[in-house]
């Protein structure tokens, strides 16, 4: 099958697929491994698909991963290539990351320059914690690395420039809902009522004072209160009203901070008017933390090949990562490759930036050889 990189790209990206609904993608990818010589284990974790390459004697393992789901999103870019799939578009520039490994993938079994296993991790449902379900399949266990990686692009940043951090790098998020109960009744007879909307509406402006008088100043918190459903119509008052609020910070300390404060001010502002609160937490992602070794390493392997006008140091991003996860199982970093000027991440105009495959699948393949060259 031929391989032209920028098709490949606009192919996925006209066809996208939400998370853990990947079948179409993970099969073209599989197919493409296994056409050049990789062995390739299909359904990990859902839709996930690991494939692995070995050469010569060296014993190292580097993981390299991929993430391939899409946003449900309509896209507006305009492209003749856009989304074939109404409501669902790549706007984040999954598609982008795929293409880039699968590249390198295919200049690493031409050459086989390396003497080690490069193991290469697609990825599904990142938006909503795929590697969880990788993890849970027995990623590490089945496919064993001493070592992993992950790319993303970054609208703004020049195209094909490298940004780096060691230590925390991107936030952890958690979803919190509420729901305050009190007692509806009619908009005329307010006294007769306990009226779950203004409870909400104190609660909404005390959950500000968690970040500026509960956490450190030198430390970073965001609360946002994104959701609030409440009452059917302008002149009756609601029995109950629910708030859906996320918080993200870099440190577990903060994290539990934030969360075990909302509880409680939850729990008082709904008492102070007569109502309950109910306060639900589900699992979020963790503040994804870059290892202090191999970040420097990466970094190195973008000043040897690329130059260090195009290195950089990447700033705190208070978003959020599944790799978070992965990060927490094995060693390994987290990179940024500019995407040039462009809408944001997560945007109806956004679209990856074909000009940064080649650089960025060149990174990985210098990635690869230097790691394992220098540990073999």
């Amino acid at each position: 099958m031929s391989f032209d990189p920028v098709a490949i790209r606009r192919k996925l990206h006209a066809a996208p697929e939400l998370s853990r609904e990947e079948h179409a993608t993970s099969a073209f990818v599989a197919e493409l491994l296994e056409g050049w010589g990789y062995d390739v284990a299909r359904g990990v974790g859902g839709t996930g698909v690991v494939a692995t390459l070995r050469n010569g004697a060296g014993e190292r393992i580097i993981g390299l991963r991929a993430d391939m789901d899409a946003l449900p999103i309509t896209e507006a870019t305009g492209a003749p290539y856009a989304s074939a799939h109404p409501g669902v578009m790549h706007a984040c520039g999954h598609d982008g990351h795929t293409t880039i490994l699968l590249a390198a993938a295919k200049e690493l079994a031409e050459t086989r320059d390396f003497s080690g296993t490069v193991r290469l991790v697609f990825q599904p449902a990142e938006e909503v914690g795929g590697a969880v379900e990788m993890l849970a399949d027995g990623l590490f266990e089945r496919f064993p690395v001493d070592v992993i990686f992950a790319m993303h692009n970054w609208p703004n940043i020049p195209a094909g420039e490298f940004r780096f951090l060691a230590g925390p790098t991107m936030a952890s998020v958690d979803l919190v809902i509420i729901t305050i109960t009190g007692q509806g009744g009619h908009g005329a007879r307010p006294h007769e009522t306990v009226d779950p909307i203004v409870a909400a509406s104190s609660l909404v402006l005390a959950l500000q004072t968690i970040v500026s008088r509960n956490v450190d100043p030198l430390e970073t918190a965001v609360i946002t209160v994104g959701m609030i459903h409440g009452g059917t119509l302008p002149n009756v008052i609601p029995d109950k009203v629910e708030l859906q609020i996320t918080t993200r910070a870099f440190t577990d300390a903060v994290r539990d901070r934030v969360r075990a404060r909302i509880k409680v001010l939850a729990e008082a502002h709904a008492a102070s008017y007569g109502a309950t609160a109910d306060v639900f937490h589900p699992p979020g992602f963790p503040a994804l933390v870059n290892h202090d070794a191999e970040t420097a390493f990466a970094r190195q392997v973008a000043v040897r090949h690329f130059g260090e006008d195009v290195v950089g140091t990447a700033p705190l991003r208070t978003g959020s990562e599944d790799f978070a996860f992965m990060l927490q199982k094995k060693v390994g970093s987290y990179l940024f490759v500019g995407n040039g000027p462009s809408a944001d991440l997560h945007s109806p105009r956004y679209d990856f930036n074909d000009a940064i495959i080649a650089p960025a699948s060149r990174y990985w393949v210098a990635l690869v050889k230097d790691y394992l060259a220098a540990n073999s």
